[in-house]
């Protein structure tokens, strides 16, 4: 819309507080915000005036969101009015279907990301004003056959000529409506080039700060230090690798999904992690954590980053709680098949009227005696959300006002699978298995890429050859005959893909394993990957580990 052109956006929500987020969030846009309590008042303030969009909430007293979008459709005036869902509630299939056949065209979760609502609203106030737009033109047009049809019999040769001219406004339309399609195609297209682009150009410099990493932790010392620098940097890394990933994934932050990556998770290891995170604020604050490990060896299944998220925002929230020079405890241990993970404070404790609604979304608990530093009241909503996708469970206790709180993280304990019964095949240990030397040749244009890999390659014992580009990879390749070539596909002078065609067109190369060790991760890359002949595509950064291991199978 222009900017003289003020929309209407209806609002409805029994909760006055919501509202008022709505207000702060859609104000920016600059039309008009109408805020109702109620159906019944939503279809009052639709009889009275024209609205671009409907902003409805899914649960209210008396007639639900589902009702009043039934009753704004059915009426001939208001059945092409957008409406968007706002629940706080987990919606199934069935509703979401029911909202849809009721005229739903969206869904926002609670609580809300003001972007994505933001967003969505626009574009919602700019297709209604595109529309108005439209219905214009063809009213124009509308008054202008019928100008054309009066003069008909006088002026026969005029009305010839503007319709000439009307056609000509035609043509000239569709042809910017054509461009605009194919720029918005266009766009789709660029956009998509661009998160390939962003995922290539973020995780080619973790490559080798991985493989760094890696060979940093193969070293022996006993210097606490250096012990605690290189665990610092691992996990670091890990956690910089997932947020990378989680950046990239612009469809499950939109939907508002978390994937879970599970593994054998170390509860030392978590505990470990989540401290880190909240170390500057205890010693802003001169507080004191003493962690207690009643039990050694404790591990779970689940998402290492995501549980030590959670202990990391029960310790946040331990620390925000409890006053100056406080005391919290930290303790773990194992209890009727489960891992406890238990945060106790000396901080202003919890009320019984409080009690309840701890884990509800914006709750927070008001004190003159602490300073919170504000907060959205999201955090203890989180972690029992996370906690519960592991299998478990969290409960909070206290003693009441100024007594302190505790909170306690049950999750079921990592169980390994029995051996079957009669099984005679023994794993040896690590320090038992005949190292297999294999004939590898790396390839790859950024430098640091290349010399880590080949250098952790050359630590586990293996030959390695190196080539910064692909005619030089194609040549090296030809004179060492390599049982593994590893290449990265975006190589200057000849890519990876053609230099697998190559090799693969020799005799020797068809029995050799080609791997693409590359930046580049969306289908149509493996896809590539494959019709060019390699057996694998690892997208960077790839754990050590797993290249390790894949040279000797």
């Amino acid at each position: 819309m222009n900017g003289s052109a003020r929309a209407n956006i209806l609002m409805v929500d029994d909760q006055p507080a919501r509202l008022l987020t709505y207000r702060a969030i859609l104000e920016p846009l600059g039309h008009n915000l109408v805020a109702v309590n109620s159906g019944l008042e939503a279809l009052d303030a639709l009889m009275k005036q024209e609205f671009a969009v409907v902003l409805l909430d899914v649960k209210m007293p008396g007639m639900d969101g589902f009702e009043t979008a039934e009753l704004i459709h059915d009426h001939p005036r208001f059945e092409t009015i957008p409406i968007i869902f706002v629940t706080g509630v987990h919606v199934t299939e069935f509703d979401r279907l029911k909202g849809y056949k009721a005229g739903a065209i969206d869904y926002v979760y609670i609580p809300v990301i003001p972007e994505i609502l933001r967003s969505k609203v626009a574009v919602l106030v700019e297709l209604y004003g595109k529309r108005r737009e439209l219905q214009a033109v063809n009213k124009e047009l509308a008054e202008s056959n019928k100008r054309l049809a009066e003069a008909n019999n006088s002026l026969q040769l005029e009305k010839t000529r503007e319709l000439e001219e009307l056609n000509g406004h035609l043509r000239r339309a569709n042809d910017e409506l054509s461009r605009s399609e194919n720029m918005l195609k266009e766009a789709v297209v660029k956009r998509d080039e661009f998160l390939a682009m962003l995922s290539h150009e973020l995780r080619n410099p973790l490559s080798p700060l991985r493989n760094a990493s890696h060979m940093l932790m193969q070293g022996d010392t006993q210097d606490p230090k250096i012990v605690w620098s290189r665990g610092v940097i691992e996990r670091q890394l890990k956690h910089l690798i997932r947020l990378v990933d989680d950046l990239l994934d612009v469809s499950r932050i939109a939907r508002g999904k978390i994937v879970l990556v599970s593994e054998r998770v170390n509860v030392a290891d978590v505990v470990a992690a989540a401290s880190e995170t909240v170390q500057p604020l205890l010693e802003q604050k001169r507080q004191s954590l003493e962690l207690n490990n009643e039990a050694t060896d404790l591990f779970v299944r689940g998402d290492p980053v995501r549980l030590s998220q959670v202990v990391g925002n029960l310790l946040h929230n331990a620390a925000k709680y409890t006053g100056e020079a406080g005391r919290i405890v930290l303790t773990t241990r194992a209890n009727d098949g489960r891992a406890e993970i238990c945060v106790r404070d000396s901080g202003i404790g919890i009320s019984a009227d409080s009690m309840p609604h701890i884990f509800e979304l914006f709750t927070q608990i008001p004190s003159e005696r602490v300073n919170t530093s504000g907060g959205l009241g999201i955090g203890l909503a989180l972690v029992r959300a996370l906690v519960e996708l592991h299998g478990g469970e969290i409960i909070a206790a206290s003693d009441g006002l100024d007594r302190g709180s505790e909170f306690t993280v049950r999750l079921p304990l990592f169980a390994s699978e029995p051996a079957a019964a009669g099984a005679t095949n023994i794993v040896p240990p690590k320090d038992q298995v005949v190292p297999v030397r294999r004939n590898i040749l790396i390839a790859d244009d950024n430098q640091d890429a290349l010399e880590s890999l080949a250098l952790m390659l050359r630590l586990e014992g293996h030959e390695v050859h190196c080539a910064s580009d692909g005619e030089e990879a194609l040549a090296l390749a030809g004179l060492q005959r390599p049982e593994i070539v590893v290449l990265d596909v975006g190589m200057p002078k000849l890519d990876g893909c053609e230099v697998a065609r190559r090799i693969r067109a020799e005799s020797w190369g068809r029995g050799a394993v080609l791997v693409a060790l590359t930046g580049w991760g969306q289908d149509v890359d493996r896809r590539r990957s494959r019709e060019a002949g390699f057996d694998m595509h690892l997208v960077k950064p790839v754990d050590p580990a797993t290249i390790c291991d894949m040279l000797v199978s």
